[in-house]
Protein backbone atom coordinates (compact mmCIF):
# COMPACT_ATOMS: atom_id res chain seq x y z
CA UNK A 1 0.00 0.00 0.00
CA UNK A 2 1.43 3.65 -0.81
CA UNK A 3 -0.20 6.78 -0.14
CA UNK A 4 1.12 9.98 -2.16
CA UNK A 5 -0.12 12.83 -1.25
CA UNK A 6 0.43 16.93 -2.94
CA UNK A 7 -1.64 19.83 -2.98
CA UNK A 8 0.12 21.66 -0.04
CA UNK A 9 2.00 25.61 -0.99
CA UNK A 10 2.09 28.71 0.41
CA UNK A 11 -1.38 30.34 1.29
CA UNK A 12 -2.11 34.16 3.18
CA UNK A 13 -3.90 33.55 6.24
CA UNK A 14 -7.42 33.48 6.04
CA UNK A 15 -6.98 31.57 2.37
CA UNK A 16 -7.62 27.73 1.50
CA UNK A 17 -6.13 24.87 0.21
CA UNK A 18 -7.22 21.51 -0.51
CA UNK A 19 -4.65 18.83 -0.11
CA UNK A 20 -5.20 15.13 -1.81
CA UNK A 21 -3.90 11.81 -0.85
CA UNK A 22 -3.53 9.35 -3.89
CA UNK A 23 -3.82 5.84 -2.52
CA UNK A 24 -2.67 2.58 -4.40
CA UNK A 25 -5.39 0.14 -3.87
CA UNK A 26 -9.24 0.68 -2.98
CA UNK A 27 -10.22 2.32 -0.31
CA UNK A 28 -12.37 -0.27 0.90
CA UNK A 29 -9.78 -2.29 1.56
CA UNK A 30 -8.62 0.22 4.41
CA UNK A 31 -10.14 1.38 7.47
CA UNK A 32 -9.26 4.31 9.07
CA UNK A 33 -8.12 7.34 6.80
CA UNK A 34 -6.56 10.54 8.73
CA UNK A 35 -4.64 13.37 8.11
CA UNK A 36 -2.08 14.34 10.55
CA UNK A 37 0.31 17.81 10.84
CA UNK A 38 4.14 18.27 11.89
CA UNK A 39 5.18 21.50 12.69
CA UNK A 40 8.94 22.39 12.99
CA UNK A 41 10.23 21.24 16.50
CA UNK A 42 6.72 19.86 17.27
CA UNK A 43 5.23 16.80 17.71
CA UNK A 44 2.72 14.96 15.40
CA UNK A 45 -0.66 15.81 16.02
CA UNK A 46 -4.25 13.93 14.18
CA UNK A 47 -6.10 16.55 12.11
CA UNK A 48 -9.09 14.89 11.01
CA UNK A 49 -10.25 10.84 10.08
CA UNK A 50 -12.72 9.06 8.82
CA UNK A 51 -14.19 5.81 9.30
CA UNK A 52 -16.84 4.39 7.23
CA UNK A 53 -18.94 7.55 7.04
CA UNK A 54 -17.85 9.78 10.50
CA UNK A 55 -15.47 11.94 10.84
CA UNK A 56 -13.52 13.43 13.41
CA UNK A 57 -11.79 16.70 14.15
CA UNK A 58 -9.43 18.31 16.92
CA UNK A 59 -10.94 22.02 18.08
CA UNK A 60 -8.08 23.49 16.66
CA UNK A 61 -9.13 22.86 13.30
CA UNK A 62 -12.89 21.80 13.45
CA UNK A 63 -14.88 24.02 11.20
CA UNK A 64 -12.26 25.07 9.53
CA UNK A 65 -10.95 21.45 8.03
CA UNK A 66 -12.83 18.73 6.48
CA UNK A 67 -11.82 15.17 5.67
CA UNK A 68 -13.46 13.48 2.82
CA UNK A 69 -13.09 10.11 0.40
CA UNK A 70 -13.18 9.52 -3.23
CA UNK A 71 -13.82 5.81 -3.28
CA UNK A 72 -14.06 6.46 -7.37
CA UNK A 73 -10.68 7.79 -7.18
CA UNK A 74 -8.88 6.30 -4.29
CA UNK A 75 -8.25 9.55 -2.87
CA UNK A 76 -8.64 11.28 0.24
CA UNK A 77 -9.17 15.21 0.90
CA UNK A 78 -8.24 17.48 3.48
CA UNK A 79 -9.73 20.98 2.56
CA UNK A 80 -8.29 23.66 4.93
CA UNK A 81 -10.11 27.10 4.79
CA UNK A 82 -9.48 29.83 6.88
CA UNK A 83 -5.77 29.40 7.25
CA UNK A 84 -4.21 30.59 10.28
CA UNK A 85 -0.14 30.91 10.67
CA UNK A 86 0.00 28.65 13.60
CA UNK A 87 -1.44 26.12 10.80
CA UNK A 88 1.75 25.73 9.09
CA UNK A 89 3.25 21.64 8.57
CA UNK A 90 4.17 19.26 7.06
CA UNK A 91 0.83 17.33 6.60
CA UNK A 92 0.47 13.61 6.37
CA UNK A 93 -1.94 11.23 5.31
CA UNK A 94 -2.31 7.95 7.03
CA UNK A 95 -3.79 4.61 6.33
CA UNK A 96 -5.05 1.74 8.70
CA UNK A 97 -4.44 -1.52 6.60
CA UNK A 98 -5.97 -5.10 7.13
CA UNK A 99 -2.52 -6.91 8.88
CA UNK A 100 0.18 -4.23 8.03
CA UNK A 101 -0.61 -1.65 10.31
CA UNK A 102 -0.60 1.97 9.78
CA UNK A 103 0.46 3.13 6.44
CA UNK A 104 2.02 6.85 6.22
CA UNK A 105 1.96 8.84 3.22
CA UNK A 106 5.16 11.14 2.53
CA UNK A 107 3.84 14.56 3.51
CA UNK A 108 2.87 17.80 2.18
CA UNK A 109 4.29 21.33 3.20
CA UNK A 110 1.86 23.82 3.92
CA UNK A 111 3.00 27.07 4.68
CA UNK A 112 0.50 30.11 5.67
CA UNK A 113 1.57 33.74 5.79
CA UNK A 114 0.48 36.22 8.22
Amino acid sequence: VQLQASGGGLVQAGGSLRLSCVVSVSLFSLGTLAWYRQAPGKERELVAYIKGGSTTYPDSVKGRFTISRDNAKNTVYLQLNSLKPEDAAVYYCNAETAGRGYIWGQGTLVTVSS
